[in-house]
């Protein structure tokens, strides 16, 4: 059941800007989890959740840790190292990177597990993304904008 929860925790924080212990534990109740505010702050622990500035100045709920263990925090700098521009065409995002920076940014991408993301294709200076939807794109955009700039 713990890891059931936990893997809806990180869905959740994926999908809604969720700011406090108490939204979190609604919205696992909601998915059918009988949860507490005590079950949900052992969780974030857990988790190594942090919160982060969201888009609309409140924070939000973050996962900083790669199922590997290594700090995103990381690949977030490599992603504004190697990052120039986007652009998208329908659900394909197109980003320009710092020559033969590619790859690394692309491999950031895949470590910071944007769900909107299907998959990246990466050459010397420009990576493709297949993003689930066109809506997934604009909102992936942002998210890197966000990133990128901060």
């Amino acid at each position: 059941m713990k890891v059931e929860r936990h893997s809806k925790i990180v869905e959740l924080i994926g999908k809604y800007e969720i700011e406090t212990q108490e939204e979190l534990a609604e919205k696992l109740n909601e998915a059918g989890f009988n949860v507490t505010q005590a079950t949900v702050s052992r969780d974030i622990r857990e988790l190594k959740l942090t919160k982060l500035q969201a888009e609309n100045g409140r924070q939000r709920y973050m996962v900083l840790e790669s199922p590997r263990g290594t700090s995103a925090i990381k690949y977030i700098r490599i992603l504004k190292d190697g990052y120039m521009s986007m652009d998208m065409a329908q659900n394909i995002l197109v980003i320009k990177t710092v020559s033969g920076m590619a790859m690394a940014v692309a491999a950031a991408l895949d470590a910071i597990q944007f769900h909107e993301i299907v998959g990246c294709i990466a050459g010397d200076d420009t990576i493709m993304c297949a993003v689930r939807s066109v809506d997934d794109t604009i909102i992936l955009m942002e998210k890197i904008k966000k990133m990128v700039e901060e």
